[in-house]
């Protein structure tokens, strides 16, 4: 655990899994206070309890807000279940959640005669016809078949994971919300564990998600106020060969798991993902059989000697009866690991899993958060969780080594989030004369010279859309170019950090960009900073924070000192760590050759020049840093010309 680029600790209080006098959770109290917004999007964790959230809210909107009807769509129809009768009186709340069976379009069934029962369920006087049940698919081919959008007036329209929507004019679905927004009455409530926009079309457009009231609910929040879960870890592991030949270090098998193999059109791919299965069945030990009925196998461990049972989702023979043993287990000696490709993420329930181990970079950031909630649900069976990403090292001599750089800059920088996202939000404050620097609890930080917020568009950003603010910042292209540390702390954040801010929220006046900038680069050093103490002659004690290279005295903090510290230094310090120093001058020379846009002709005109400066400097190469415009030229030339000498060897050793 101790090499983990992030690992955060918990308090293990409680909260977020105890209820209050109406049998609510900590988030669903948070979403409940709001249930009078018509709408709502709830930002949370996986096992937070965003099903029962809706619940609440649905049933209050039903009794005490005039909506006749509710609907609510799930991405597949295995999610459904998180939606079947609920005893909440038992808790304390006023009525039970009850869905008519006929209207639960989750059950088995032909999907044409279900997009009709959500067609009659809209239409009909029947007052069982309060909650229908469906799938995303559904309820976008029932929209595509009613011709006024104000048939949804006074209903209730909400879409759990909420992100597989799109703000994209070819989304059906996306499409069919923006008009329900605008041309009904209609309440739509949205939720979602992952909300992080620039993974592909944003979600909702700006204006329409201006709309939307937002209780966000963190990670920390959810994993600090467990009972069991105590400490999770992410750690990235880097291999050259096949990931099978590392597979055995990176393994745990005294830890319930789930492998995640990479899709078959990857690079880390064999293209064969049966004969991986059977490579990693053989990691893992011998196979002693497999039961004819539940489809698991068990295997012997070649370390431990112990029996494991083994489920493999990857071979669609017999898949179905292995999801169904899934879907019945009651404790954590009925299953030990499970291997899968695309399948065991999103909506995937195994409270005792402990590990995910996945291999090859996921391009989404959603996909990531959706891997790491398997495993950082609350049971009595772990204290830690642990996501471990295992990728490819560059080569030098391969051909397709930007790509491979580009992943691990990629999988670097969703680490730097998900510790973001992970760890507890420090509480900004400006810092007045006279008033200490740090609360005496140590949740909150004054800073000299921070912007007082203005308004509550900044309010509202700081307090609910700070995790999506960074996510965008750290996908920038231009801002992951600089994470590597070739860009300066001013440029970082007073003009490529800026940039993202204004393009996600384009209403916002300078000052209030500057707010919004102020806030963010101080959150994101400080989330970061390590805490050392010092004592003097006098026996006094300072702190001190270290920000990159730099200490701080808390005492000092200033919003100017602050912004000389590139935020995601961190990032190039864990590459050095973790990855041997020629592929780390691969990825220097990749990312210099970025740079510049040199043609072959410029690249000959200056190959001699390089040549002629290295002569007079006795072997010393141009230098990127230098004030001489034409030496910083050649420096990056040289980046360029490496690259291309590389690629053009690895094209004639693959020829030979």
């Amino acid at each position: 655990m101790s090499n983990n680029i992030v690992e955060i600790n918990y308090h293990q209080t409680g909260k977020s899994t105890n209820t209050d006098e109406l049998g609510m959770r900590e988030m669903q109290a948070k979403v409940y206070a709001k249930r009078k917004s018509q709408y709502l999007l709830v930002k949370a964790p996986p096992a937070s309890g965003k099903s029962r959230a809706l619940m609440f809210v649905a049933l209050d909107k039903l009794a005490n807000q005039g909506v006749k009807k509710v609907i609510v769509a799930v991405p597949e129809k295995s999610i459904g279940k998180s939606f079947k009768n609920t005893e909440l009186s038992k808790y304390g709340f006023y009525e039970d959640w009850i869905v008519d069976p006929q209207y639960d379009l989750t059950l088995p069934g032909g999907d044409t005669g279900k997009v009709d029962k959500l067609v009659e369920f809209l239409h009909s006087d029947n007052p069982e016809a309060r909650i229908a049940i469906c799938t995303h698919a559904t309820l976008r081919f029932a929209y595509q078949r009613i011709e006024d959008d104000r048939d949804f007036d006074n209903v209730m329209v909400a879409i759990d994971e909420f992100h597989h929507v799109s703000a994209d004019d070819t989304s059906v679905l996306g499409t069919a919300l923006k008009n329900i927004l605008h041309n009904s009455t209609a309440h739509v409530f949205t939720m979602t564990g992952s909300y992080f926009r620039g993974d592909s079309a944003p979600i909702l457009t700006i204006e329409d998600e201006a709309l939307f009231d937002k209780v966000t609910y963190t990670y920390y929040e959810q994993l600090d106020g467990y009972q069991y879960l105590k400490s999770f870890g992410i750690d990235y592991k880097f291999y050259q060969g096949t990931y099978l030949d590392a597979l055995p270090k990176a393994l745990d098998t005294t830890k319930k798991t789930i492998i995640h193999i990479p899709n078959v059109n990857s690079g880390e791919s064999t293209k064969d993902k049966y004969g991986e299965v059977d490579q990693i069945f053989d990691v893992i030990g011998t196979i002693v059989g497999q039961d004819e009925n539940t489809g698991i196998y068990t295997i012997k461990d070649k370390e431990t000697g112990q029996l494991l049972k083994v489920a493999d989702l990857v071979n669609e023979d017999g898949r179905e009866r292995v999801q169904e043993y899934l879907r019945n287990m009651t404790a954590p000696e009925d299953l030990d690991i499970i291997i899968a490709l695309g399948m065991a993420k999103e909506g995937f329930d195994w409270p005792y899993a402990e590990q995910a181990l996945t291999i090859g970079y996921r391009h989404s950031l959603t996909e990531v958060v959706q891997i790491i909630g398997r495993v950082t649900r609350d049971s009595s069976n772990k204290t830690h969780s642990q996501f471990t990403n295992l990728i490819e090292q560059p080569d030098a001599k391969n051909s397709d080594v930007e790509y491979a750089v580009n992943q691990i800059l990629k999988a670097i920088t969703a680490s730097l989030l998900m510790e973001q996202v992970m760890a507890p939000q420090i509480h900004l404050k400006p810092r007045k004369k006279d008033e200490p620097a740090q609360s005496s609890d140590g949740t909150s930080l004054r800073i000299k010279g921070l912007h007082e917020i203005t308004s509550d568009k900044v309010r509202d950003i700081l307090e609910n859309d700070m995790n999506d603010l960074q996510a965008a910042i750290l996908q920038d292209t231009a801002v992951q170019r600089g994470i590597t540390g070739d860009v300066s702390a001013e440029i970082m954040n007073k003009e490529l950090i800026p940039k993202v801010i204004m393009s996600r929220y384009p209403d916002l006046s300078d000052e209030e960009v500057e707010e919004v900038r102020q806030y963010t680069v101080a959150q994101t050093n400080l989330q970061h900073a390590e805490t050392e103490s010092t004592v003097d002659e006098q026996g006094n004690t300072n702190d001190f924070l270290k920000m990159a290279d730099k200490f701080i005295n808390i005492d000092d903090l200033d919003i100017n000192l602050i912004d000389q510290i590139n935020p995601f230094q961190r990032a190039y310090d864990v590459i050095s760590q973790n990855i041997n120093s020629s592929v780390l001058r691969t990825i220097e020379n990749m990312i210099d050759a970025k740079k510049y846009e040199f043609d072959d002709d410029e690249l000959v005109y200056l190959y001699p020049q390089i040549k002629k400066f290295m002569f007079e400097h006795n072997g010393q190469e141009p230098s990127k840093d230098s004030r001489d415009e034409l030496e910083v030229k050649m420096a990056y030339a040289l980046s360029t010309l490496r690259i291309k000498f590389a690629r053009k060897r690895a094209e004639n050793e693959s020829e030979d």
